[in-house]
């Protein structure tokens, strides 16, 4: 009798311990969203071919305990992310990847405007103990240079602002090569999303917890 008694303790404890390792886990568990627009949401894309999926791909391989969800939205503006920032960002996240402003500059909106809704962005998550990596962008030179200058002071101005990480411009080494292009000329490939996961690595990794090991 005393021994079935122990063998039902045990059986009974197995799930218990198993959900004990499992909530444990998930609690160390990094929890990033990538905020954006067709940058970040894989315009034209196969599926895992997008920023947010190679990028976990690449972090997860280098040891970190991490998940990223893809909140990217083809053609957003930084008007658009204010007014949906709150509900695509659950209150467990722990990183938000900030990724708009290209879809202001090709509609030529006013730089104040694109800055004032980035400010709001960055200081309502930082209100809620979210980390913010701030990801830039610069203006097309057929947009002038007092546009061109306005527009590229706002994302190293806010990172000084409010101390965060910047990654300058998400585009760096891609536009400017055909071959990590899709055909419009404007959006990555998927080598080209390999370029843009190999930039913002130095970036991110140092304010991730240090994997185990």
């Amino acid at each position: 009798m005393i021994m079935r008694f122990q063998q039902l303790l045990a059986l009974c404890a197995a799930p218990l311990l198993a959900f004990a390792i499992a909530t444990t886990a998930a609690a160390d568990q990094i929890r990033i969203v990538a905020f954006g627009d067709s940058l970040m949401a894989g315009y034209r894309l196969a599926p895992g071919e997008a920023f947010p999926e190679k990028l976990e791909d690449m972090l997860q391989a280098r040891g970190h305990d991490v998940v990223i969800t893809n909140a990217g939205v083809s053609g957003d503006t930084t008007s658009g992310g204010l007014e949906r920032l709150d509900w695509s960002v659950p209150d467990d996240t722990d990183v938000v990847l900030l990724g708009l402003g290209a879809n202001d500059m090709l509609r030529g909106i006013s730089p104040e405007l694109t800055e004032r809704n980035l400010t709001a962005m960055i200081e309502r998550l930082i209100d809620r103990d979210i980390d913010v990596v701030l990801i830039g962008m610069v203006a097309a030179p057929n947009l002038g240079t007092d546009y061109r200058q306005s527009f590229d002071s706002i994302y190293p101005g806010l990172a000084e602002r409010y101390a965060l990480p910047l990654l300058p411009f998400f585009l760096d080494g891609v536009i400017t090569q055909s071959g990590l292009l899709l055909d419009d000329g404007m959006h990555p490939n998927a080598a080209g999303v390999d370029r843009m996961v190999e930039n913002l690595l130095p970036l991110i990794e140092p304010i991730l917890r240090a994997p185990e090991g």
